[in-house]
């Protein structure tokens, strides 16, 4: 009789490598957010996907960077974390892209055992495909297997769980199989903000935002979601506002349409702007926000 495996998963990649894409992609579920911009996931994501007897628990993380903003190093800490507390290491790089950033993760030694995930296949031609992978050879050693993809293939969700499996330990399931997210559904619909105000407004607004919500009032057929969006300068909120309030409207909207799809029913949603000076460098607001940064292992990593 097969026994059960489960094993925790950190994927990993440079900022806007696709992270949070695949993750959805793999649930058929929109829980984590996803934006065109760089450096868009701040917190760790986890998405429990079941494949046979088989339970991964994938880690969503930030990307790979350096910052000096107290909020940057924590988001680089998140990741760093994630990488020592997996069973396994899935790095992605799209296929459009050089290996720098694949030689800048080895250089940080992780002791954690990782698999190159190769994305976007399907974005370069079979012989630039293979020039991509021939590149990696003076590197084979240190990954454990090279998996190039196309989420347009109809088997490449098969395909890719087939072979993560083989790194998974044999362990009984550490979430019950009905669960998609370790998430509180508040922390989902926190993420829907934020992903709008990534949508709508540009420059550093969406960098210098965080997203609380404040209550959530449930009834059979109608969610009630009260949230506040915190920002750094007074510029700032008035920018996420609009004129005649138009941008909040729309993120409103944005928000309580992937709301609304999760949860299959109504939602109304209301959303405030509060100025909180220059909370993003400001390690008490941070720590309340729960979003601390322990700076000296931050530093033990440099």
């Amino acid at each position: 009789m097969s026994e059960q495996k489960a094993g925790f998963i950190a994927v990993i990649g440079k900022p806007n490598a696709g992270k949070s894409s695949l993750l959805n992609w793999l649930l058929d579920e929109k829980i984590a957010m996803v934006s065109k911009k760089a450096n868009a996931t701040r917190k760790r994501t986890n998405a429990i996907v079941m494949h046979g007897l088989t339970q991964f628990i994938f880690i969503d993380t930030p990307g790979i960077h350096e910052s000096e903003r107290l909020l940057n190093k924590f988001m680089l800490e998140e990741t760093i974390k994630a990488m020592g507390d997996a069973d396994l290491i899935l790095f992605l790089l799209p296929a459009t892209d050089s290996l720098q950033s694949y030689k800048d993760f080895l250089s940080k030694e992780p002791k954690t055992p990782h698999v190159v995930l190769l994305t976007k296949c399907d974005k370069v031609t079979n012989k630039k495909l293979l020039e991509k992978l021939s590149e990696f050879e003076p590197y084979k050693s240190n990954f454990k297997t090279l998996i190039p993809i196309s989420v347009k293939h109809k088997n490449a969700k098969n395909y890719l769980l087939n072979e993560l499996q083989k790194f998974i330990p044999k362990h009984p399931y550490f979430y019950d199989p009905e669960l998609i997210s370790t998430q509180m559904m508040r922390e989902i619909y926190a993420e829907y903000i934020r992903e709008a105000v990534f949508e709508f407004v540009s420059d550093e607004v969406p960098y210098s935002s965080h997203v609380i919500i404040d209550k959530v009032e449930e009834s059979e057929k109608l969610d009630k979601v009260y949230a506040t969006i915190i920002v750094e300068k007074e510029n700032q909120k008035n920018i996420l506002i609009g004129q005649g309030g138009k941008t909040i409207k729309k993120i409103g909207i944005y928000a309580r349409e992937m709301m609304e799809k999760i949860v299959n029913k109504q939602i109304f949603i209301k959303i405030s702007v509060n100025c909180s000076r220059n909370w993003t460098k400001n390690e008490k607001i941070l720590t309340k926000l729960g979003l601390f940064v322990n700076k000296k292992a931050f530093f033990m990593i440099q």
